[in-house]
């Protein structure tokens, strides 16, 4: 057993974690065990939990500025995890990533203009696009059975035809679990500025790769890709810290950034409270063994969830992620409706996991399985799913 206890059983009920306290909305009925929003049931590094402490216990909660070791240890993380240097001026906090989503969107677009998503991918991108006025135009990923990837040939007439504005990238891709390679991400920046679009690049689940596998910041890979890019990460996924919004963004161009930064600074967007600074700082400066023995855990977990779902649940395909908590699950070998698939896991196996429809028409057939919990909770979602598998197929 290593330092950290992640076999811990927590209850977060009563605590506003939308996991559990906002099944019935999502849901219909809150007897349902939560696999679903990406946050983690772990206990906070314990590092963060008492920088925090210090500070709550101090009796003014006054106005506080950023000191500079915070942005230091945010830049100090970026070079040190990933080789990527940034410097002060090209960085700023956000006050998260979709809020930064939208930010961008809002500030480099206008009402119209069509921006490019790769389904399937995390909702909000649709969401937010749609919901401020302008077009989604998708980019579909292209799946073998077994692995995605990306449609360059497909993006490039996109760009020729449809004239986006904008991309969003996932990197690495949510929910299929996917790090794009450095030689894709050049072909993205190289087609981004030859068509003169601008590339949102979310990565904020860039801390937790697995396996040993690097992860690749868009804007390192070529000078055309950090002329072209906005990039967006946070400590929140890394460090299961999401309750404290804290977020970043670095754009490398100063003729991006210049104007958005000021444009940030003026409206306050880019003021962070003394909890997420606070925050950030101890996660990125005390909190990197507590990650190191989590992703270590969370890979046991995947070869726990392969192993249960080969034996008891054969017609599941686990697609194996190269990052983060998430799995994958193709489900289409149960030959389910859609509305058959979510009777199974929510009104039978009373799981809650997050619809792959949701991520796009793409993600029909799939559930996206939230493993960040102890493993005798995985177990246990897993076993329950094969025993109401089975009823339905007694009935």
């Amino acid at each position: 057993m290593g330092k950290y206890n992640f076999d811990q059983l927590i209850d977060r009920h009563g605590s506003g974690a939308m996991k559990v306290d906002s099944l019935n909305e999502f849901f219909g009925r809150d007897d349902l065990l939560g696999l679903w929003i990406a946050d983690m049931d772990f206990a906070v590094s314990p590092r963060i939990r008492e920088a925090l402490s210090r500070r709550i216990e101090h009796p003014v909660y006054g106005y506080a500025g950023a000191p500079q070791s915070y942005w230091d240890s945010i830049t100090g993380w970026l070079a040190r995890r990933h080789n990527w240097n940034v410097k002060r001026e090209e960085i700023t906090y956000i006050p998260g990533v979709v809020k930064g989503i939208a930010l961008a969107i809002n500030f480099f677009t206008q009402r119209g203009d069509k921006v490019v998503i790769q389904p399937p991918v995390y909702h909000p991108f649709r969401m937010v696009t749609e919901g401020n006025g302008r077009v989604a135009v998708n980019n579909p990923l292209i799946f073998d059975g077994n692995n995605y990837r990306m449609d360059l040939e497909g993006l490039e007439r996109i760009f020729r035809d449809e004239h986006p504005k904008m991309m969003i990238l996932c990197n690495p891709h949510n929910p299929v679990g996917i790090q794009w390679s450095v030689e894709v991400l050049q072909e993205v920046a190289r087609l981004a500025k030859k068509y003169g679009v601008t590339v949102v690049s979310d990565e904020i689940h860039a801390d937790l790769m697995l396996y040993g596998k690097p992860h690749f910041p868009f804007a390192s890979v070529s000078p055309e890709a950090a002329e072209v890019s906005i990039t967006l990460g946070a400590p929140s996924k890394t460090f299961n810290i999401a309750g404290l919004v804290s977020s970043w963004c670095v754009v490398k161009n100063p003729k991006l950034r210049e104007p958005f930064f000021h444009w940030l600074m003026v409206n306050e967007f880019d003021a962070p409270t003394f909890i997420a600074t606070i925050g950030t700082e101890a996660a990125y400066t005390q909190g990197e063994d507590w990650l190191d023995e989590m992703l270590e855990y969370i890979e046991g977990t995947i070869a726990e969830v392969e192993e249960i779902v080969a034996e008891k649940l054969p017609d599941i395909k686990v697609i194996r992620p190269e990052a983060s908590f998430l799995v994958w699950l193709d489900c289409r070998g149960l030959c389910m409706s859609h509305d058959e698939l979510i009777k199974l896991f929510v009104n039978k196996a009373h799981l809650a996991l997050n619809d792959g429809a949701m991520f796009g028409a793409e993600g029909n057939g799939f559930m996206r399985l939230n493993i960040g919990s102890p493993r005798s909770v995985i177990r246990y979602s897993l076993e329950s799913l094969a025993d109401a598998l089975a009823s339905v197929c007694a009935e």
